[in-house]
C-alpha cells in the first residue's frame, strides 16, 4: 500500500532542515520509492547559536537543552509545513513524518565514567500534534540499547537500494561527518571515516565570511601546511578500527578554531586546502583498507553537500584511480537529501514493525526496530442526530460528528 512519507534531517553542519516527500510503496527488499519534492529550509541564526550552546559543555545547561527540544519540533514542523506550501501540496495527505532530530551529543563507547549515549532534540510529541500526523523519531536509541552505537543507520537503506552481489559498492555521504557504506559481495560494513564539511566550513566563515568553499575554489588556490596536517591526521580516530562513529564532539568548532588560531600566520588559503586534504586523505585511506580485504571496488556512490565539492571528488578520483566515483543524483536520488529521504524509509521500517539496523555497522549485538513513535489523536464529539424515514418506512439514524 502506498504512502506519503516525510523525511526529516538535521546534520552537524548545521545548514539547514532538508525535508523529503516521498511515495513509499513496500517495505523491505521490495520497497519501491518515489521522490515527490524536497526543500532544505535554513535555520535562523538564533536557533544555530542555540544549537551550538547545547552542544558546548561549558555554555549548556539543562533548562537550555529541554527547551530546545521542544523549540526544534516547532522549526522542523515549519520546515515541513514550508515545504508542502512552495510545492503547492496538501500536507492533510501525510501518512507518517521521521524526524532524525538534531544530534548534540554522541558519545559512542564508555568513556571517564560516562555510559555510551547519544542525544537527538526535536519532541516527537510536538512534531505529530503540529502536523497532524504520525511521527516516528529517536532513531539511534534502540540501537544504542542492543550494544551498538546508535550509528550509522542508513546503511540499511544503502543496502535495501543498491546492493548488488555481483559487485563491491561503496555509498559514501560527505556531510558534516563523512560516512561510508561497503556493500561488499558477501559483507556490510558502514561506519564514520572522519571530517567532511564540519572543519572546513567553520573555517571558510571565520577566515572567509563564506557558509563553504563553493567548488572546492578556495582549497584549490591553496598548498598543504605539512605540520597541520600531520596534527589532524595523527589523532587517534583515523588509527581506531571499525565500526565507529564520530561527531561535532571531536572534530568540532572548537578544535577547528584552536587549529585556525594555531596556525594563522600561514595563509588562509592553505588552511583550507588542508582541511580539505584531511577529508580527502581520510576517506581515501579508508578505501585502500577496505580494497586490500574486500578486493576491487567497482564504484562508490557520493552523496550530501560535499558531493558538490569538485575539488574533493576530483581528488578522491585521483587517489582511488581503479574505481568509479559517481554521485547519487544518477540513480534519482538527491545527493542533497539521500539521508532525509532514507529516514523516511527506516520511519516505514518501523511502521511495519521490521528491525532496521545493521548490526555490522553499529556493532550492535541483536536487530532492533528503531525509533519511538506518536500517534496524532483527533477527539470527535457528538454534535447532534436526526431519525429520518426512507421509502419502507425504515427508520435511519443520521449522526452528524463535529471535531
Amino acid at each position: 500500500m502506498k504512502k506519503i512519507g516525510v523525511g526529516i534531517m538535521s546534520g552537524t553542519s548545521l545548514d539547514g532542515i532538508d525535508v523529503a516527500v516521498v511515495e513509499i510503496n513496500h517495505y523491505k527488499e521490495n520497497t519501491k520509492i518515489t521522490t515527490i519534492a524536497c526543500e532544505t529550509i535554513l535555520f535562523d541564526s538564533e536557533v544555530i547559536n542555540k544549537i551550538k550552546d547545547v552542544i558546548d559543555l561549558e555554555k549548556s545547561n539543562v533548562q537550555k537543552i529541554t527547551s530546545l527540544n521542544y523549540e526544534l519540533a516547532i522549526v522542523f514542523s515549519n520546515a515541513v509545513i514550508e515545504t508542502f506550501n512552495k510545492n503547492n501540496l496538501d500536507i492533510k495527505n501525510i501518512d507518517f513524518v521521521a524526524s532524525h532530530g538534531q544530534t548534540i551529543w554522541h558519545q559512542p563507547k564508555n568513556e571517564n565514567g560516562f555510559v555510551k549515549s547519544t542525544l537527538q532534540i526535536g519532541e516527537g510529541a510536538i512534531l505529530a500534534d503540529r502536523l497532524k500526523t504520525t511521527v516516528v523519531s529517536n532513531f539511534r536509541a534502540a540501537d544504542i540499547a542492543a550494544g551498538g552505537e546508535g550509528a550509522p543507520l542508513v546503511s540499511y537503506v544503502d543496502k535495501l537500494l543498491f546492493y548488488d552481489k555481483n559487485k563491491n559498492i561503496a555509498l559514501h555521504n560527505l556531510g558534516g561527518i563523512s560516512n561510508l557504506t561497503l556493500l561488499a559481495k558477501n559483507d556490510l560494513v558502514a561506519y564514520d571515516t572522519g571530517p567532511a564539511n564540519m572543519m572546513i566550513d567553520y573555517a571558510m566563515k571565520k577566515l572567509f565570511n563564506q557558509d563553504y568553499d563553493y567548488k572546492g575554489l578556495c582549497a584549490s588556490k591553496g598548498n598543504l601546511i605539512p605540520e597541520m596536517y600531520e596534527e589532524i591526521m595523527n589523532l587517534n580516530y583515523f588509527k581506531c578500527p571499525y565500526p565507529k562513529t564520530t561527531g561535532r564532539e571531536l572534530f568540532g568548532d572548537k578544535y577547528t578554531e584552536l587549529l585556525v588560531n594555531k596556525y594563522s600566520k600561514h595563509d588562509r588559503y592553505d588552511i583550507i586546502n588542508t582541511l580539505t586534504m584531511v577529508t580527502i586523505n581520510s576517506v581515501a585511506n579508508e578505501y585502500k583498507k577496505l580494497i586490500d580485504k574486500y578486493g576491487r571496488l567497482d564504484e562508490i556512490i557520493f552523496s550530501g553537500g560535499g558531493a558538490h565539492n569538485e575539488f574533493v571528488i576530483l581528488n578522491i578520483k585521483k587517489r582511488l584511480v581503479n574505481a568509479r566515483v559517481s554521485l547519487i543524483d544518477e540513480y534519482g536520488i538527491s545527493s542533497d537529501y539521500k539521508e532525509a529521504i532514507a529516514f523516511a524509509i527506516l520511519g516505514n521500517e518501523t511502521l511495519h514493525k521490521f528491525p532496521s539496523n545493521d548490526i555490522k555497522a553499529t556493532g550492535a549485538k541483536k536487530r532492533s526496530i528503531l525509533g519511538q513513535i506518536n500517534y496524532y489523536y483527533e477527539e470527535w464529539n457528538l454534535w447532534n442526530f436526526f431519525i429520518i424515514k426512507n421509502q419502507q418506512n425504515q427508520s435511519i439514524i443520521l449522526i452528524v460528528m463535529n471535531k
